[in-house]
Order: structure tokens, then sequence, then C-alpha cells
């Protein structure tokens, strides 16, 4: 197909066949420009939920969840000493003296929650120790496993969970992040003193919940 101009005498054809190709070509390439990035986006892994400002569902689905004993956290240790300048509790390897508020904090709201049926354990490491001291009042032996969690977690977190009952894992962010790997979710830096929640219910695949930072738990408590 051919189309003929004719301006002040001077006589011109343009093939509209060339231009159709060059627009079929620019139509696929438009097309790829917005397919690529849709499927980079659907194939990443999903995020792990914020349980805080105003997540009303994911809160409640928490609170009815603990309440029958289908929880797994991860509780990540409070500020440590020797990745800060302020003052260490005792020891280089222990956590900030600062940092005994938070965790007392976090704690009183699993009070909230009710730990009449919570098992708790925390990771061999000095900071982890003195956190879940001052978060639940009680140090365990020192469970390496709660350290040593690559690719693991996840399974050595379900071996220690008994039906029924919540299970409080006090460890480090590593453990937290190769928790969420596990369930095939992003990873995310939490801070110092966050959880992690899975509900772990009998006969069914563990699932997410998500998470709450320390300075959060108010937001979450108060819906």
């Amino acid at each position: 197909m051919e189309l003929r101009l004719n301006l002040f005498g001077i006589k011109r054809s343009i093939n509209l066949s060339v231009l159709t190709r060059y627009r079929n070509t620019a139509v696929v390439l438009a097309s790829a420009l917005l397919v690529i990035p849709l499927t980079i986006w659907l194939l990443q892994p999903a995020a792990v939920p914020d349980l805080s400002h105003g997540n009303v569902a994911g809160a409640r689905a928490l609170a009815k969840g603990w309440a029958k004993g289908e929880i797994i956290v991860l509780v990540r240790h409070v500020e440590r000493c020797d990745h800060s300048k302020a003052a260490c509790l005792s020891g280089n390897d222990g956590i900030t003296d600062r940092s005994r508020g938070v965790a007392v904090s976090v704690g009183a709201q699993f009070e909230q929650l009710g730990l009449e049926k919570a098992d708790i354990y925390n990771s061999p490491m000095i900071r982890t120790s003195q956190t879940a001291s001052y978060m639940f009042n009680k140090v365990g032996v020192g469970e390496d496993w709660l350290i040593s969690c690559r690719g693991t977690m996840l399974r050595d977190a379900l071996a220690h969970k008994v039906a029924g009952r919540n299970l409080i894992l006090v460890t480090h962010s590593e453990c937290m992040a190769q928790l969420e790997k596990d369930l095939k979710l992003s990873t995310s830096t939490l801070g110092y003193g966050a959880s992690l929640f899975i509900s772990a219910k009998a006969a069914k695949a563990p699932r997410m919940l998500g998470f709450i930072e320390a300075s959060d738990w108010r937001s979450v408590t108060s819906e």
C-alpha cells in the first residue's frame, strides 16, 4: 500500500506497509516493557505483613491463635553493646544498659497476651540470655539451634512446638531472616526487640502472620 503526496509541485510517495511493520514492532516493544517488570514483580517473594498501625485483621488473628496455643514467635534480642556507643549492661558481649527498659516493655506486652501456656527458649549468646531475663524473667541453658539456624530454623522450631502451647524463641536477626526464607517470603531487617509471628496449627502448614517492632506494640494492643 502506498500513499502519494503532491505539495507545491513536489511529489512524494510513502510505502505504508513499512510503517505498518514499524508499528507492529513498536507494539511488541511496548508490551515487553510492560510485561517484563510485571512478571518480575509477580515472581518476587511476598513481603511479611506489619501487624501494627491499623492492621486489625492481623492483630485479631494473632490474638485468636495465641489464645489457642498455635503461635511460634521469634523475638530478636534488644540492643547489643558491641554495636553501640551506649553504656553496656555488663560485658561487651551483652546488651546495652538503656535497652533493659525495651526488654521489660516487650515482656509486658507478652504478659498481656498471656504466658500461662508458653514455652520460652533463648540462644546461648549473652545478649539473648540477658534479653530473656528482662523480658520474661526466665533464662534457659541456651539452645544452640537458635544461633546455628541456617537452613533449619522452621524445622527446628516446629520440632520444639508443643500442641496447645505457644513457643517463644529469643534469638537473632539471622534466624528471623532464615525463617522468612523457609516460608518463601522476602527477608526483612527487623529492629532490636522485634517479634516475628507464625501460625503453627496442628496438621496444617505453618503460615506467617507478621511482625511487630518493639516500639509498635501499643498500636496493636489498643486495637
